[in-house]
């Protein structure tokens, strides 16, 4: 037993605003789309709560599988695990670019069975990533739709705020603003938004125990 009197538990997408540095204390409506390895949350918070919040799992993991599968497809070749995210990471991206990086990627050929070295380019990536990337721009429209109106007033003057490793890919900011027409900003720590607001969480034990006596 480790002697632990009590559980708080703490919903991510708050977590990860209070480590994005947003004060959820004030009436007004704050977005956060928080995309993880697994799941993606995205919240509507306002006076320290969740006032509509959705999850999905198509997160940085998805990600990685939607590419080791347009490869397989493609050139009939087998990357592992790794790969597909170092491929994401250096030229994947869900917004068009202005040059086209590429990228040797070394696998293996299904119809040889031997190891066989290709190149990828940012452009293909684009084609590989765009399935995943609407169903989060799906979900946050969906978020959207039910915000009540103040709130997305708020929002649409506020912007739409970014936390996690996975909104680090490439252009999916940019995607996100085009596909709403707010303004989207990738939090400062974005990997450590979450950790970072449990951590400020905890420091504020007293205001939690206030608010589960409500």
């Amino acid at each position: 037993m480790l002697g632990a009197r009590k559980v708080y538990l703490i919903e991510e997408p708050i977590a990860a605003a209070i480590g994005a540095g947003i004060d959820i204390s004030k009436p007004c409506g704050n977005m956060v789309v928080d995309i993880g390895g697994g799941t993606t949350d995205i919240a509507v918070i306002s006076l320290g709560g969740s006032v509509v919040s959705t999850s999905i799992k198509v997160a940085g993991d998805k990600f990685d599988e939607y590419v080791a599968k347009y490869i397989k497809k493609k050139y009939n070749l087998i990357i592992g695990e790794r790969t597909a995210e170092e491929l994401k990471q250096t030229v994947g991206c869900v917004y068009p670019k202005i040059q086209d990086n590429e990228m040797e990627v070394r696998g293996r050929d299904l119809s040889t069975g031997l190891p066989t070295t290709i190149v990828i380019h940012s452009s293909e990536m684009l084609e590989a990533l765009q399935e995943p990337a609407n169903m989060i721009i799906d979900a946050v429209h969906s978020v959207l739709e039910k915000t009540p109106p103040e709130l997305a007033a708020d929002i649409s003057d506020k912007g739409i705020y970014m936390t996690g490793g996975g909104c680090l890919i490439d252009g999916l900011d940019k995607l996100l603003q085009e596909r709403t027409g707010i303004n989207v900003m990738i939090a400062q720590d974005t990997v450590s938004c979450v950790a970072l607001g449990t951590g400020k969480a905890l420091d504020n034990l007293d205001a939690l125990d206030e608010k589960s006596r409500r």
